[in-house]
């Protein structure tokens, strides 16, 4: 510390920084998607729905040339159309095909994942229960990959225990991928304990960037008296953070850029957690960290929990 630092006067205050955070692989790819197709198609490029739940990102984007757009009505003719990191129903690159449009999926591959496991329990003949949240992009996806009346959607352990299966249907669930660990659990020990027969995936869906994030905010939020939690309102993943650091007893508050913060949220605060969203890029993170900084004498420490080396094949029509 200088004798800058030393005489500021400002209080000092403890930073975790919790890591992983920030953008997971599936973001990377999407993100990069939109970017190579304005390189080789030239603006303008379509996205339908946010390419992935963060503002920031958003608005950069449409500062070089893509248009987000809701519904794919709402593309010219002739167009180059992006889907989003969440996922589509079937029906979407099939129209998108019909009209002659020229389409790029930036499906996470996890996402993309479920939905062929999803198929595959159709044609075992079973019912899927899917764990998900009501509304949201990843779920409309899958429950568009499977015909009408072959999938139903569950939120919450009361909702396993209201499902009217006979004790012995050919059943099989599959998840959201960016849900709580815990309550997922929770969950599918419902479903298991009613439905012992009921089929699920060898390996978990919740993908192991939401895992890893929650798991390290599990580490640093018992330390702490607030946690910040870097995020978009929509994004799943960022709200799940926000509630893993609030069972962990720390006060929590999700934000979307640092001039949300003000400094009385650090009244009696002496260790403060900090972590990001996987559709939040770095940039924000230190947006943050400068603004604490306006207010407190900030000490860092990166507390690392997992390394994450995963990347994901770019859509051969942007490498060819």
């Amino acid at each position: 510390m200088n004798a800058s630092c030393q005489t500021s006067g400002k209080p000092t205050l403890k930073l975790l920084l919790a890591a992983p955070r920030g953008f997971c692989a599936g973001v990377d790819r999407a993100i990069d998607i939109v970017e190579l197709a304005l390189e080789r198609y030239g603006a303008p490029v379509y996205v339908r729905h946010e390419i992935v739940h963060n503002r920031f990102v958003v608005d950069s984007l449409k500062a070089k040339g893509a248009v987000f757009v809701e519904e794919l009505d709402e593309v010219p003719d002739g167009a180059a159309v992006i889907f989003s990191a969440h996922g589509v129903p079937k029906s979407v690159p099939a129209d998108a095909t019909s009209r002659g449009l020229d389409w790029l999926d930036a499906t996470c591959p996890l996402v993309s994942k479920v939905h062929r496991q999803a198929e595959r329990q159709i044609e075992a003949g079973r019912h899927i229960l899917f764990i998900g949240h009501h509304g949201h992009p990843e779920v409309i996806g899958t429950l568009g990959q499977v015909p009408a009346g072959t999938i139903t959607l569950i939120e919450t352990v009361a909702d396993v225990a209201a499902l009217q299966f006979s004790g012995d249907a050919a059943l099989a669930f599959l998840t959201q991928t960016t849900l709580s660990v815990d309550d997922t659990a929770e969950v599918v020990a419902a479903l298991r304990a009613r439905f012992p027969q009921i089929v699920g995936p060898k390996a978990e869906d919740i993908c192991y960037a939401t895992s890893n994030r929650q798991a390290a905010v599990k580490t640093i939020a018992p330390q702490c008296q607030l946690v910040l939690v870097i995020g978009a309102p929509n994004s799943s993943n960022s709200l799940r953070l926000v509630e893993v650091a609030e069972r962990c007893g720390a006060a929590s508050r999700l934000i979307q850029r640092a001039s949300e913060i003000q400094a009385d949220w650090l009244d009696g605060v002496e260790v403060m957690g900090l972590t990001a969203g996987a559709s939040a890029p770095e940039e924000l993170v230190n947006e943050v960290i400068d603004r604490i900084s306006l207010f407190r004498e900030v000490t860092m420490e990166q507390v690392v929990t997992a390394e994450e080396k995963m990347v994901f094949k770019l859509p051969r029509q942007l490498v060819e």
